[in-house]
């Protein structure tokens, strides 16, 4: 059997001052162990990905673009809410991991893996600017028999079709001189009941050679690793997980919708339902999706679909569901003010929670923004206030302008109406309750409350 890795190298033999280390190319590096890892952007997926490896005892060449986040990072600091500074103080200390702006540190890598984002685009298409970039720029520089491997969302065909010509046109061939795989991210930010580490790795390469390696090199970081036949196999899987979720979200907001006008409880419904032991899994409503993959993935699978002349009647009617319920809870916000005498025109209106989820601070999709969009061009005068969100950071498309309020009970008493968008575990439910005077409640978590000031309406 072949080695895992091989160290022959694609270009004349040079000298480069790396990280401030001087390295010798024409010299193979010692791989077992460990080896070197690149892992091409440091973001929600690159981050953790990098310390689960360098916590296996591998040496990781963290790349980004970003020179003030790895300049933060360099100090052992974290930034990312959800992952402790001790923990990427620990990595830097050890020496395993060693974040760079210099993309000729990918050179000293024998296997890169690329978790770039994959946005869409202006008319809801797959935008892969990133993944073409970071494969151009992994290319330029690869050493050969180098593993590559795409970890981020994408439609079946990517690695083959995308990211392998990219690596030929460079002067590699896929399966004798470079091994090129796909192993979606399964990253879930501030998740407590399971660490990346413990999540089971799905791996599927473009050949059997670099399935292989790609499992011996999960192998050494992941408690279980899956290869499937083929990366086309593996990255529908991704999709086919997060489209999972968003049909079923949509359903549920479809019922909440409906269950609103007729007066029955839709978290109740869920909780009931849910005593079946068996053919049920909760979902919950709330006031749209948000985050980089539930939003996203269904239309690229949708894209893909559409090229191959096929319908995608579930996908499509899911996020037309899930895409209409800002809209509702603006609606419903309406409505709220006006049964108080109250119209949304000057109406001050506090947004509480910025994040797309509770207790992180990623507004990635968030449907926060879309709320203030809407909110704001019915003369609505906004606030917000997110524990870990200080100040609102461009995104989605939108600059908001704002900062986090300071709390105060006071705070909630001068609104006119407060939307709960995020239910963050950092929020007092029944304080809020006590001292607001109009509750809009897209998350289910003031029906319990017993005795409350406000006015409760569910959205």
């Amino acid at each position: 059997m072949p080695p895992l890795f091989h160290t022959h190298h694609r270009t004349p033999p040079t000298r480069a001052i790396i990280l401030g280390v001087t390295e010798n190319t024409d010299q193979p590096l010692a791989l077992h162990p460990p080896a070197t890892v690149a892992v091409m952007a440091l973001g929600y997926v690159g981050l953790p990905l990098a310390l689960t490896l360098a916590e296996a005892g591998l040496k990781v060449i963290g790349f980004d673009l970003d020179a003030s986040k790895v300049a933060r990072l360099a100090e052992g600091r974290s930034t990312l809410r959800h992952i402790p500074e001790t923990r990427v103080a620990e990595a830097i200390r050890s020496g395993r991991f060693t974040p760079t702006t210099d993309p000729v540190a990918i050179g000293l890598a024998d296997a890169v893996l690329i978790a770039v984002p994959t946005p869409l685009g202006p008319h809801r298409e797959p935008d892969l600017s990133h993944v073409i970039e970071a494969a151009t720029t992994a290319a330029q520089r690869l050493r050969r028999g180098a593993l590559v491997v795409l970890e981020s969302t994408t439609y079946p065909g990517t690695t083959r079709d995308l990211v392998a010509p990219i690596l030929t046109a460079h002067g590699y061939t896929p399966g004798s001189d470079c091994f090129i795989a796909y192993s979606p991210e399964r990253e879930d930010p501030g998740r407590q009941d399971q660490t990346l580490r413990s999540v089971p790795k799905l791996v599927g390469g473009l050949d059997d050679e670099a399935t292989r390696r790609a499992t011996a090199l999960y192998q050494t970081a992941f408690d279980q690793v899956v290869p499937v036949s083929s990366a086309e196999v593996a990255e529908a899987a991704k999709l086919l997980e997060n489209i999972y979720r968003a049909v079923n979200i949509a359903l549920v907001n479809e019922m909440k919708v409906v269950l609103s006008d007729i007066g029955v409880d839709i978290w109740e419904v869920i909780q009931a339902a849910s005593t079946k032991p068996f053919g049920f899994q909760p979902f919950y409503p709330g006031p749209g999706l948000g985050g980089h993959c539930i939003p996203i993935d269904p239309f690229y699978m949708a894209w893909r679909a559409k090229a191959a002349g096929q319908p995608t009647r579930f996908i499509e009617l899911a996020g037309e569901v899930n895409h209409a319920m800002p809209r509702y809870v603006v609606e419903r916000t309406a409505l709220a003010l006006n049964d108080a005498g109250l119209s949304v025109r000057d109406a001050k209106i506090l947004i509480l929670g910025l994040a797309y989820k509770p207790d992180v601070d990623d507004v990635r999709e968030s449907p926060s923004y879309e709320l203030i969009r809407r909110l704001r061009q019915l003369g609505a005068r906004i606030t917000y206030h997110d524990p870990y969100l200080p100040e609102a950071p461009v995104a989605n498309g939108l600059n908001l302008g704002l900062k986090s309020i300071d709390w105060s009970e006071q705070a909630l008493a001068d609104a006119d109406a407060i939307v709960i968008a995020c239910h963050h575990g950092w929020y007092d439910w029944s304080m809020i309750a006590q001292h607001a005077r109009l509750i809009v409640d897209t998350r289910g978590v003031m029906r319990n409350q017993v005795n409350p000031s406000a006015r409760i309406v569910q959205a």
